[in-house]
């Protein structure tokens, strides 16, 4: 059990660790990142933290995505930007649009955060969105 009082076992708590896993195979990477995402919601004192580390790089695709959602999450829950999200991560150089379907493309090009769209990556406003983030809410929903 963590200091919040929820226990998550084997569950990434760090985008490093997303990034570990995922570049070694341990597990899949939207796995991941949404194990990730529920332990961060869920433990607003390690929230800090679990952005604060530099993730290993894997591909241009998965550090763009790792880095926009560093950077999303630290201006959602006014945390400092992690340096590290200025550098990593920019390496697409054709946009990637969630779906694949062809009529979401003006949507999600609408919707995309910031932090997505600098990086090529357009995805829905609630992309990062868990069940756990209500219950592990400390403070008010994060701004999109």
């Amino acid at each position: 059990m963590n200091m919040d009082g929820f226990s998550f076992g084997n569950r990434p708590k760090t985008l490093s660790e997303v990034a570990h896993r995922a570049g070694t195979g341990e597990q899949d990477f939207g796995l991941a990142i949404r194990e990730f995402l529920d332990s961060f919601y869920l433990n607003p004192r390690s929230r800090d933290e679990a952005l604060r580390e530099r993730p290993r790089r894997i591909d241009a695709f998965h550090d763009a995505y790792l880095a926009a959602v560093g950077e999303h999450l630290a201006r959602s829950y006014h945390l400092d930007v992690p340096a590290w999200t200025d550098d990593h991560g920019n390496g697409l150089h054709e946009p990637y649009f969630a779906g694949g379907l062809e009529s979401l493309k003006a949507i999600l090009f609408a919707e995309s955060p910031l932090a997505f769209r600098r990086r090529l990556l357009f995805v829905s406003r609630n992309a990062l969105t868990r069940a756990s983030m209500l219950a592990g809410s400390e403070t008010s929903a994060p701004e999109a």
